[in-house]
Order: C-alpha cells, then sequence, then structure tokens
C-alpha cells in the first residue's frame, strides 16, 4: 500500500510542478435559441477536467485552459445538450434550443443536487459503467466512488451483492429509479440480485453522500443512489454485448432503439441474461431480465412507459466460512464440529471443502428463487416557459421464494403434529419448506418545477405509496410425512406499508457569488403488521410516524475556478419490519433521527481539479446490535442514545497528458457510538452478562475508504486502466476487539479497453478487466455472536471471503 500511494503522491506532484503547456482564456455568453433569454446555472464544460456555471446573466469564463480544448459541452435541463466551438479570440456565444427530448433529465431533476446544494455527491455516467460492465452486479461497478465499499456473498461479485457508503449499509440507502422508490418498503434494503444487468439501461446515477436532498421512499440516512434509465436518442440503433470470465460467468445481452420517429416517439428495448458458478462452492447465479420502454415527445408534454423486470434463482451463500476453517485451524474446525451438534455429511462437507469457498449448504436446490416486475408510467408538462409539472405512477409486483432443507427438524416448529408410528412417536424428521414473500408496491411521485431564469429555481413534490406483502411457509416434502398436507401452510403474516411525503425546495441567487438552497420535507408513514412469522410468533404491530426534515445550504463562489460550501440537514427513520417482529419486552424501536452538517471547497485549475468535504452525522437513537436476543433467540437491535460518524472525504483529478489520466479519492472518518455496551447470553445461569466499551467504534465502519483510476490512452482506441481500492480494518460488531474484525485489504485491477471502427458497424469495443492481480486474500463482510456455556466464552466468528486473482472478458458490437 505504502509503495503504490508514494507513487500516485508523485505523480500528482510531478503534474503540479512540471512545465505549464500553452493556455487560454474562454468566455462567453450562454441564451434560450427562442428567446435570448439568458440561462443562469447552465453547465460548461472544457474537457474531462475543467467546467463552471453561468451566472444570472448566462456569462462564464474559463481561465488556463490548455489549447488541445478544441470545443465546449453545454448542458441546461429542458434544453437540448450541445457541443460548441471555441473562436480564435475566445469569445464563444451559444444558444440552447428547448426541447422535450430532454425531459427524462427533467424528471429526475428534483431529486438531484448540484454544486449549488452544498451537499456531497458523485455523478456517474453511462460511459464510465459500460467500461466495466462486464457481468458484475451496480455496487461492483460503483466500487470506486467516494466513499463506497462493495460486498459480494458468492465472492465474484455476481448475485447477491451489497454496498455500503460512509459505513451505513443498504437499508439506509436510499434508491430511487427515474425518481420512483426501489427499496424494499419492509427492509428498507435494496436488493440488487433482482435487477441483474440493469447497468445497460442505465444512463447516469448521481451518489449523493449524507441526508442529500428530499427524495422519494425511504429515509437517506447515509446516502442516496439516484438512478436515471435510457435516455433520449436520435438515431436507431442495436448492440450486441457478450462477456465471459472466472467461474464461467457469462453475460449476454440484446439492446436495441428505434430512434426518433416522426419527430414523436422513441422505442428502447433490452435482454439480458448473466450466469455464473460463483468464487463459493456451488454459489451459483441464473439471472434474467428485460427492459422496454417507449416515449412519446410532444411539443410541451413528454411521456414514457417503462416495463422492466429480473428473475433470479441464486444458490443461498448466506452463512459465510467459520473463522476456523477460513485460517485452516484443524483443531479450531473439530470444536466447531462438536460445539454446533454437526451430522455426519455436514462434517464431510467441512472438513473437505477449500477453506475460503466453504459453503455449508449441500442441498441441491437450496437456492432463492424470485421474480420482480416494475412497471413505470413518467411524464412531464409544459404548462409555460417557466413551470413544469411531472406526474409520474408505478407498480412493482414481487413473487418468489427460498428453499431450504431442515434435517431432524421437529413437528411442532410447523405447526404439526407428532407422528406415531407403531408404539412409537416421533417428534422430528427431515423436511424441505420454502419460505414466500407475495407482494405489490404501488404509488405516485410528482414535482411542480419553476425556473424564474434569474435568481429563483424551486420545486414542489412528493409522493405517495402502498405495499401490501405477504409472507408464508410451505412444506413441499417430509420424510416422515404422517397427514401433513400437499404444501401444508405451517405460517402467515401479512404486512401493509404506507408512505407519504410532501417537499419544498428553492435555489435563490442572493449575488454573482452567493446562492442558498432551502428543503423541507414532510414524511408520514404507517407500518401495520400481523399474522405470525415463521418461528410461529404472533404479530400484532400498527405503527405510524409523523417527520419533519429540513435542509439548507450556501455556496459562495470565491473565483471563477474554485467555491466553497456548507450545509445542515436533519433525517428521520421508522424501525424496519425485523425491527418489529424481533423486538423483545422492553425493547420497543424507536424511530432514529440524524443531523447532517456538510462543509467543502471545490476548486480547479488547468489540469487539476481537487474537492474536500467535511461532514458530521450525529445520530440520536441509531438501532444497533448489542447482543440482545428475543425469547426465540433471535437478534434485537436497539436503540442507542448517542453515536456519530465524522470524516473529510478527498477527490482529485488530475491531465498529466491527452495520454495520461489519474482521479483518486480518499475518505478518512471516525465512526463512534458514544457509549456502548455489550450484552452477551449466558446459558449458564440465565439472562446477560454485560461489558461496557465505553466509546467505541459503529461496525463495518472503516476509518479510511480510498479509490484511485489512473488510465494510461496507449493510442487513440486502446486505454489501459489500473485500478486501485483500499479499505481499511472494519469491526463485525460494535465492541471494538480485535479479535471480532475484517482486516483492511488493498486490491489493484487492471482493465483495458479497445475500439475498432469497421465500415459494416459503428463500433466494436473489446475488454479485459482483470480483478485483484496481486492476488490478495481479503473477505469484504462477515458477522459474530458470542455467548457463555460450561463456565466459557465462546464467540463464533463468520466471514464472506472474496475472489483472488479473476478475469472478465467481453466484446460490444454496436451498430
Amino acid at each position: 500500500m505504502r509503495t503504490v500511494t508514494t507513487y500516485l503522491l508523485l505523480l500528482l506532484v510531478s503534474a503540479l510542478f512540471s512545465p505549464l503547456i500553452a493556455q487560454k482564456t474562454i468566455s462567453g455568453r450562454v441564451t434560450d435559441a427562442e428567446d435570448g433569454k439568458p440561462l443562469p446555472g447552465a453547465t460548461v464544460k472544457a474537457g474531462d477536467i475543467r467546467g463552471t456555471s453561468t451566472d444570472q446573466d448566462g456569462k462564464f469564463t474559463l481561465r488556463n485552459i490548455s489549447d488541445n480544448i478544441t470545443s465546449l459541452d453545454i448542458s441546461y435541463i429542458g434544453y437540448q445538450t450541445t457541443k460548441s466551438g471555441i473562436s480564435e479570440s475566445g469569445e464563444t456565444d451559444i444558444k440552447l434550443t428547448k426541447s422535450t427530448f430532454q425531459a427524462d433529465e427533467v424528471i429526475i431533476n428534483a431529486t438531484r443536487v448540484n454544486d449549488k446544494t452544498g451537499m456531497a455527491y458523485t455523478n456517474v455516467t453511462a460511459a464510465a459503467i459500460d467500461k466495466q460492465n462486464l457481468g458484475q452486479d451496480l455496487p461492483v461497478l460503483l466500487n470506486f466512488t467516494p466513499s463506497l465499499v462493495s460486498t459480494s456473498d458468492a465472492g465474484g461479485g455476481v448475485g447477491y451483492t451489497g454496498i455500503r457508503i460512509r459505513g451505513s449499509d443498504a437499508t439506509r440507502i436510499n434508491v430511487t429509479v427515474n425518481g420512483i422508490p426501489y427499496n424494499d418498503a419492509e427492509s428498507q434494503g435494496v436488493f440488487w440480485v433482482n435487477m441483474p444487468d440493469f447497468a445497460s439501461s442505465v444512463s447516469s446515477i448521481q451518489v449523493q453522500r449524507g441526508v442529500g436532498t428530499s427524495t422519494n421512499g425511504s429515509g437517506a440516512f447515509g446516502a442516496s443512489v439516484n438512478i436515471n434509465t435510457n435516455a433520449f436518442r436520435q438515431e436507431a440503433y442495436a448492440e450486441l454485448n457478450n462477456s465471459y470470465g472466472s467461474f464461467n460467468t457469462f453475460k449476454n445481452t440484446i439492446k436495441l432503439g428505434s430512434g426518433l420517429i416522426k419527430d414523436k416517439f422513441t422505442f428502447d428495448a433490452r435482454l439480458s441474461r448473466v450466469s455464473s458458478d460463483g468464487y463459493v462452492d456451488r454459489a451459483s447465479s441464473e439471472l434474467h431480465s428485460y427492459y422496454l420502454s417507449g416515449g412519446y415527445f410532444g411539443k410541451k408534454s413528454f411521456v414514457r412507459l417503462n416495463v422492466f423486470s429480473g428473475k433470479e434463482v441464486t444458490y443461498q451463500s448466506w452463512n459465510g466460512v467459520p473463522e476456523a476453517k477460513l485460517r485452516g485451524d484443524r483443531e479450531g474446525i473439530l470444536a466447531y464440529i462438536d460445539r454446533n451438534g454437526l451430522g455426519e455429511k455436514d462434517v464431510e462437507n467441512l472438513l473437505n471443502s477449500n477453506d475460503r469457498t466453504y459453503n455449508s449448504y449441500t442441498y441441491k436446490n437450496e437456492v432463492d428463487n424470485y421474480r420482480q416486475d416494475h412497471y413505470q408510467l413518467v411524464t412531464s408538462h409544459n404548462l409555460n416557459d417557466k413551470w413544469t409539472l411531472n406526474l409520474n405512477g408505478f407498480l412493482v409486483r414481487g413473487l418468489g421464494y427460498y428453499e431450504q432443507n431442515r434435517p431432524g427438524d421437529s413437528y411442532s416448529n410447523y405447526n404439526l403434529p407428532n407422528v406415531i408410528m407403531g408404539k412409537d412417536t416421533v417428534t422430528q424428521t427431515d423436511f424441505i419448506r420454502r419460505r414466500w414473500l407475495d407482494n405489490y408496491f404501488y404509488g405516485s411521485t410528482f414535482s411542480l418545477d419553476f425556473n424564474s431564469f434569474k435568481k429563483l429555481t424551486m420545486s414542489f413534490g412528493g409522493g405517495w405509496n402502498k405495499y401490501d406483502g405477504d409472507h408464508y411457509g410451505r412444506i413441499i416434502w417430509a420424510r416422515n410425512a404422517g397427514n401433513i398436507e400437499n404444501d401444508h401452510q405451517y405460517y402467515y403474516s401479512k404486512g401493509i406499508k404506507k408512505d407519504f411525503n410532501i417537499y419544498g425546495k428553492l435555489y435563490y441567487q442572493f449575488t454573482d457569488k452567493l446562492n442558498a438552497f432551502a428543503d423541507l420535507q414532510y414524511r408520514n408513514v404507517s407500518h401495520n403488521i400481523s399474522g405470525e412469522d415463521n418461528d410461529l410468533v404472533p404479530l400484532a404491530f400498527d405503527e405510524s410516524y409523523n417527520f419533519i426534515n429540513p435542509k439548507a445550504g450556501l455556496t459562495y463562489q470565491l473565483s471563477d475556478r474554485s467555491s466553497a460550501y456548507a450545509s445542515y440537514s436533519v433525517g428521520n427513520r421508522e424501525p424496519n419490519r425485523d425491527d418489529f417482529t424481533s423486538s423483545a419486552p422492553g425493547l420497543f424501536p424507536k424511530s432514529e433521527r440524524m443531523q447532517n452538517v456538510e462543509a467543502g471547497f471545490r476548486a480547479q485549475t488547468g489540469r487539476l481539479a481537487f474537492s474536500a468535504n467535511y461532514y458530521l452525522m450525529s445520530y440520536k437513537n441509531q438501532l444497533v446490535l448489542t447482543g440482545q436476543i428475543n425469547d426465540v433467540g433471535n437478534s434485537v437491535r436497539v436503540n442507542v442514545p448517542k453515536s456519530y460518524r465524522m470524516g473529510i472525504e478527498l477527490e482529485g483529478a488530475a491531465v498529466f497528458s491527452k495520454f495520461l489520466k489519474w482521479n483518486v479519492n480518499a475518505t478518512f472518518s471516525q465512526n463512534k457510538i458514544d457509549n456502548f455496551t455489550e450484552f452477551i447470553v449466558d446459558y449458564d445461569n440465565g439472562g446477560y452478562q454485560t461489558v461496557n466499551h465505553g466509546k467505541s467504534d459503529i461496525s463495518f465502519s472503516p476509518n479510511i475508504i480510498a479509490g484511485s483510476q489512473l488510465t494510461y490512452s496507449v493510442h487513440k482506441n486502446v486505454e489501459l486502466a489500473l485500478l486501485t481500492k483500499y479499505v481499511g480494518k472494519q469491526y463485525l460488531d460494535n465492541t471494538s476487539t480485535e479479535t471480532r474484525r475484517l482486516d483492511a485489504y488493498f486490491t489493484n485491477d487492471v482493465r483495458l479497453s479497445w475500439t475498432i471502427k469497421p465500415t459494416w458497424a459503428k463500433e466494436i469495443v473489446f475488454n479485459l478487466l482483470v480483478n485483484n492481480i496481486f492476488d490478495q486474500k481479503y473477505e469484504s463482510n462477515g458477522y459474530t455472536y458470542g455467548y457463555i456455556a460450561g463456565g466459557a466464552l465462546t464467540q463464533e466468528n463468520f466471514y464472506f471471503p472474496q475472489a483472488g486473482t479473476n478475469f472478465l472478458v467481453g466484446v460490444n458490437f454496436r451498430f
């Protein structure tokens, strides 16, 4: 790590102090092509590094621009993006044409932030995603964005994957697709496995860190991921993308688009298949998806219908690897076998499997089988020159199960009587069960946007949604079935969750240099759970919450090349379904509250861009695991009064030459619970033994996260990139105990892209991605639990190992 870091720093220093190439100043004005009015806040980009926004008169200035830059890219929400040449004098006047063809961007604009919001964010383009889109899931493709850590249960980036941002897990990250909520309403988590190869239908992603701006759906307690799908394409196109890699990983994608038909209609389609055996034993994935979209562009109105679906069958690898197995500790393995009473088949599997790829499941159909269908109707209407109304509706249909083999389980666990065989009473037998989810999620979102084209822009919006979900379990086979009915249903519960929010937000330009942002959201959530859970425990919860979430920020333009900002936000979040269903007497979950301060600085020079962002996320009643359990032995998350995350995020970009570019980011943080008490189950005496750890680290929150992308253009059509990621140590629980941790890891990937343009195709792109080139042995996730028995403390640690050196190679035909 130290050697590579030193090398990267030397590269940056050499760029700072190397002789400057010829530079120039570019200035101009951006106006409406129809009536000549200025367009304040338009984005003007010169190359990969330099960019600025127009002032309230539509004017801009870019100094110290390389003579190699010969054109500008100008964009403004609701207007056609334009590429403009640069005159010899450097004075450039640009006229933009208003167009409903840009309505896809208009629809998501109300839930996105910009440089004047006073918040930390990263925009990821479709071009950046395409370079790595060889079959791995979106969390892996976003791995090099700031403060982000990705995980993979199967170890290879396909199947069950996840992200944490600033240490916050997926249940605290708000995800929207075209401004429409995507998070599972009950768990508030995101199951990326249900949207395989969705990256192939993405036009842009914005990752907002912290509370972010007001959005629809689950409360953002660590970040928001705002996804926009296929943007308008003028010309017809076709793509055939295929890739193959380690662990028998395949990705096959077909994309088609009509282009603009009769100046009014467009149609886009994608069909995908992704399959992989997985790095972990039997952790296979068979994933299918499609995306269909049809758009109508009127003179003042836009309507798009999106229909997309994902079907996944993944072999379960949810249990991880016991620590003794991972370390190759045979004595520890035998002790693990003894204290957990493993059967003969499980013992054989544990002893004979590879230490890093061990999977405790061996039953041939231990799979997760789920399908999720999405229907979105998104519309945008220009009411007049200043007002735009966006109105959307959606329906999500989910249905599926996971299947499990349960040897030697009790009839009583399935609401079944014991079986009488002659004079003997049989209380246990082997079962195969399926646990089902059958749900509907539907609702509407809207925003009414105003642009004065002077000092004020504002938006009034919100949404309503309802989740209606059935949870039930069925027995599909039993060795000694007795009088069990076929598909015997042994539990059933229903969850109804309603979510309503309304917000108002505005930007106001006080002076040429000072801009203010304000945002106020009201959110009402109700959650009703009835029936009984899979442990046959009765459920009766009916909770309602009212949240007020204010946000405000200031941005000050220090010069045409630098700015400073600060913001303050409040977020509130309701407990998850599991927090209710697993709650114990005296430990009923409360809602969580977070106060978020962000302050930062952005600067650009001729060849360098740099930003620094300080954040403080202060929690009240954050729900964390403490070791406490409920009556049936399930872990209970408990509110802790005070905790916080505080850190600084650094980002830099350098263009050393037209061949060599470097993007780098690093986060340094502290993530603490003010006064943490650990509860250890005492099976000898009943109850708990407690340990007070004082100020302790929040689990899965590394103090250092760093990413680097160093790209070298070997030729104008050949790009070579070194992708580097460092993640500091993480604790498996909240005790800061060194024997319960994930070690720090440092990975390096190499990516090679080669583009050719034959006469019979638009282009053919060959991609090669070699991950973890130095074969780093590391684990990105895990869990732990402990108990006292026989007078001794036993701590069980489990880990999810990630693949060593592996590759993916692909070829994309574009027509």
